[in-house]
């Protein structure tokens, strides 16, 4: 009886905290159980999103006899419309096989208002011998008129020598921009629209254990770049710092890497550290020559109990040494690899040549058998307006989630987080696989 009451209060404190965006909610789960797919037996092209780094002894994340007692939704379909056989426990640990979660969705956010999303994730190895691999993609179109396709690519080699990280994307944008520095008042949002393609590959080469060093090429497009002004008539900063009609921002970057995550996917326990030194350069076709450095951190801690319950802690961190970046790609909110910086905030809220990010979540379980989850998160972040100037205030994010797993296999949830930020800024969160 204890243990069915701290379910219920469980669960009934995540669907309060959740309740404003109940009815959107419930659109996506049911979408979702109507039209998600699995597992693929066939051969898929090999992309990735985030993946481990493989280190000499391979162990997979839940053990076989563990997956026998864990449910995901498609346990919960299957349960529907047939009687329990041997064949729903002859888990098919067959590591070469491409594990697939797709999944169709309603959302609502401050810089997209409704959209709808097609969201998915492919988790495999690529040999017995290698560490997992994921790839993770979507497609979104808004009731603002945004269109945007993200892939993000994560490959271990078969024997785990090399690693290649890729990060591919094309947006047709109208999105605000509300000057530069985290002091800048939501009441200087200056509307702009363009068009952007992202290509960045890495490649990286194992030095040791989970250690990895190497190179690779970045390229910033944006075009057809224009913007009305700040809608309460104050000259923008985007004025001030210098309009272009398009720009580019082409140039190698040097990586170093240390990941020992248990799963790239949704990490329980490892660390994950990276530094990425950016030289762009004229003689590459980029607008200018600049440099930038990003630092990213990551830290999981896994508690004992039966729900595998963890405090995962996040530093992302990107600085502008020298030249002058065309505004849209300083570093902003929202605008890291995983776009995952800033829940609570509108993509672009804040920007400028210095950022510090922070963000601490204790993930917790509420089902024992792992088909539902919670979060609960906390984030920091600040900017620097200009070269050469300081830090400004610091402004927070927080926020509540629900995790519904998509597949038992790969340990792929479906997020759904509502954030709340300063100046009245909240929002509804969704994405397959963990943010961080």
């Amino acid at each position: 009886m204890l243990a069915y009451k701290k379910l219920f209060f469980r669960s009934k404190t995540i669907v309060f905290l959740l309740s404003r965006k109940g009815v959107i909610i419930f659109i996506l789960i049911a979408c979702m159980v109507s039209c998600t797919q699995s597992s693929a037996q066939k051969k898929v092209p090999l992309q990735t999103r985030e993946i481990i780094y493989p280190p000499f002894k391979i162990q997979d994340t839940i053990a076989d006899r563990d997956l026998i007692n864990q449910k995901d939704i498609f346990d919960v379909i299957g349960a529907l419309f047939r009687k329990k056989t041997k064949e729903d426990v002859d888990i098919d640990t067959s590591v070469t096989k491409p594990i697939i979660s797709i999944v169709p969705a309603v959302g609502y956010s401050l810089q997209t208002k409704l959209a709808a999303v097609v969201s998915g994730n492919v988790v495999f190895r690529v040999s017995p011998v290698a560490k997992l691999s994921s790839i993770t993609a979507s497609a979104t179109y808004t009731q603002n008129k945004q269109f945007f396709i993200p892939i993000l690519s994560n490959i271990s080699t078969k024997k785990g020598r090399y690693k290649l990280i890729g990060d591919f994307r094309f947006y047709k944008y109208p999105q605000s921009t509300f000057g530069l520095g985290s002091n800048a008042p939501i009441q200087n949002e200056d509307p702009m629209k363009y068009d952007y393609i992202r290509v960045y590959e890495t490649v990286t080469r194992r030095v040791k254990g989970n250690f990895f060093a190497g190179a690779g090429y970045n390229l910033d497009y944006h075009w057809n770049i224009s913007h009305n002004g700040n809608m309460n008539g104050t000259v923008s900063d985007y004025d001030k710092y210098g309009t272009l009609k398009h720009s580019v921002s082409s140039g190698i970057t040097f990586n170093v890497l240390y990941d020992s995550r248990d799963n790239p996917v949704n990490a329980k326990r490892g660390f994950f550290s990276s530094v990425q030194l950016r030289n762009n350069l004229q003689v590459l076709g980029s607008f200018s020559n600049w440099q930038s450095v990003i630092v990213d951190v990551r830290k999981y801690f896994p508690f004992n109990g039966r729900n595998n319950n963890s405090l995962a802690l996040w530093s992302y961190n990107a600085l502008i040494v020298s030249g002058k970046p065309p505004y849209l790609d300083l570093p902003s909110t929202g605008w890291d690899n995983y776009n995952a910086t800033g829940r609570g905030f509108i993509q672009g809220r804040y920007r400028g040549t210095k950022m510090v990010y922070f963000e601490t979540e204790y993930r917790f379980g509420i089902l024992s058998n792992g088909l539902l989850g919670g979060v609960l998160y906390a984030n920091e972040e600040a900017f620097a307006s200009f070269p050469h100037s300081g830090l400004e205030k610091f402004q927070t994010g927080f926020g509540t989630g629900l995790r519904v797993k998509l597949n038992k296999k790969s340990n792929t949830n479906l997020a759904i987080d509502y954030a709340f930020g300063t100046q009245g800024s909240k929002g509804l969160f969704i994405t397959v696989g963990e943010l961080f």
